[in-house]
């Protein structure tokens, strides 16, 4: 409100509400005069490669959400170029008067645009067009996991060497803003702990398993026909892509870089519906597990299929969602979950990053702090996976003889491995083969991986052993 003098002959009670109406209108007219008219919003020029499903999600918010986003953050942000290599092809997004182009030079040549999204995806020209942009001075975002997890040092020192940031929420998790969690809102914290479900494709058929009974193969085809599996699932089964992730949280939660290459993986195509009933009798849910633990000046790193006890909020994590829970020195425990991928919730993401490019841009001095979290000339030494010690799950079948199991014992008791709970069912028929299962104490992983290899000679033993490890 503007103050205004009004004279003493014109404060007669009757007038007095007249003139403060016409002072409030007054004071709102100037109000929109300065703060719209007169004073011209900071504009950031996007300019975008790639319009597949996230490409054209990042497109409908920019396109769509602007005066949203406007007026949550005072900035205009202009989408200015696209990119993509087939235009020829029908989309339901129309792009009105930005520029569509197949060169990626308009956009990496062009002086006025600020930031730069790469929603292409793979290797390549996905790397090399992220490294001309960074060489162009340019801010870049990415939905990349796979190129942040595998080529994470080149391309954070070279958008160190040229000052700008790179910036890849949405690479983990989709929508969940874990990234930024880590980045920000837990940056007085020393992280402890960090385990994720974070591939919706292998969770979804994990708890498929587990609620209807469904062998893997069932549950697989399930997932390829409600589109939450790829045609070739193999990166996804196999955890490659949930360590492709786990890198990158390991990298947020230490502030270095991990050979992605020397992360251990086991996927989930061995686990059968015998495993998730006999794993559900014991108290436990199956889960695709990324283990991230520090010790001391190490970090354990790790994805495979994992024991979670029923009553830990990870149990509780189903279908194609994901979940990340961090255990912090100051914060204690906490969960991050939701959609893990699809169009909208990626798209959130990126366009999370491009509200915080867009404010570190508009900074006094052009300075910003986003790139600092991670260093690249930090790399993490990873703790060899043999020196680690877990409890573990043992699933095999033996020849219905006697003495069987006292041999089996025998192996695991010389390597230092003691057994918790054994079941043993009976034969159905002559020489048929029968499972036995156990849960074991805590042992170091090097003498367990020993008395697997004896236990494999006996000519009594399927060679389809299964190990687990329990949360």
């Amino acid at each position: 409100m503007i103050d205004f003098f009004i004279p003493a002959c014109y404060t007669d009670i009757k007038l007095f509400p007249v003139l403060i109406g016409m002072v409030r209108t007054l004071d709102h007219e100037l109000y929109k005069i300065g703060s719209g008219d007169r004073m011209k919003r900071p504009v950031i020029n996007i300019g975008l490669m790639g319009v597949g499903t996230v490409g054209t999600g990042v497109a409908r918010v920019l396109l769509t959400e602007g005066d949203l986003l406007t007026s949550r953050t005072g900035i205009r942000f202009n989408l200015k170029t696209v990119v993509d290599l087939d235009w020829g092809r029908e989309r339901e997004l129309k792009f009105g008067e930005v520029k569509t182009s197949t060169n990626v030079e308009d956009i990496v040549n062009d002086p006025e645009i600020d930031i730069v999204v790469e929603t292409i995806g793979g290797y390549e020209p996905a790397f090399t067009y992220i490294s001309q942009a960074l060489a162009a001075r340019k801010h870049v975002i990415t939905a990349n996991k796979a190129l942040v997890a595998t080529k994470g040092r080149e391309l954070f020192s070279r958008a160190k060497a040229n000052g700008v940031n790179i910036l890849f929420e949405a690479s983990v998790g989709g929508g969940i803003p874990v990234i930024k969690g880590l980045r920000e809102g837990l940056v007085a914290n020393k992280i402890l702990g960090l385990y994720g479900i974070v591939n919706g494709t292998s969770n979804y058929i994990l708890t498929r398993m587990h609620q209807e009974n469904l062998e893997f193969a069932e549950a697989l085809r399930e997932a390829q026909i409600k589109g939450f599996a790829e045609a070739d699932p193999s990166l996804d089964i196999s955890g490659v892509d949930a360590a492709h992730k786990l890198a990158i949280l390991a990298a947020l939660a230490s502030g270095g870089l991990v050979d992605f290459h020397s992360i251990p993986v086991e996927g989930i195509s061995a686990v059968t519906s015998f495993d998730i009933n006999y794993a559900k009798s014991f108290g436990y849910v199956i889960k695709l597990l990324a283990v991230c633990r520090f010790a001391q000046n190490q970090v354990d790193l790790r994805v495979h299929p994992t024991l979670v006890p029923e009553n830990h909020l990870l149990a509780a994590v189903n279908n194609e969602l994901n979940a990340v829970f961090i255990t912090g020195d100051l914060v204690g425990n906490t969960m991050f979950y939701g959609p893990g991928a699809g169009q909208n919730p990626t798209a959130s993401a990126v366009v999370s990053d491009i509200i915080d490019l867009a404010r570190d841009l508009l900074l006094k001095n052009g300075e910003f702090f986003s790139s600092l979290t991670i260093n690249p000339e930090k790399i993490l030494s990873l703790l060899p996976l043999g020196e680690i010690s877990n409890r573990y799950y043992l699933r095999l079948y033996t020849r219905d003889q006697p003495g069987i199991f006292a041999q089996i014992a025998g192996v695991l008791g010389e390597n230092n491995i003691s057994i918790s709970s054994v079941v043993q069912l009976e034969a159905h028929g002559e020489k048929e083969f029968v499972p036995i299962v156990l849960l074991t104490h805590e042992a170091r992983e090097n003498y367990f991986n020993n008395a697997l290899k004896e236990i494999g000679k006996f000519d009594f033993i399927r060679p389809d052993i299964l190990r687990l490890r329990l949360f």
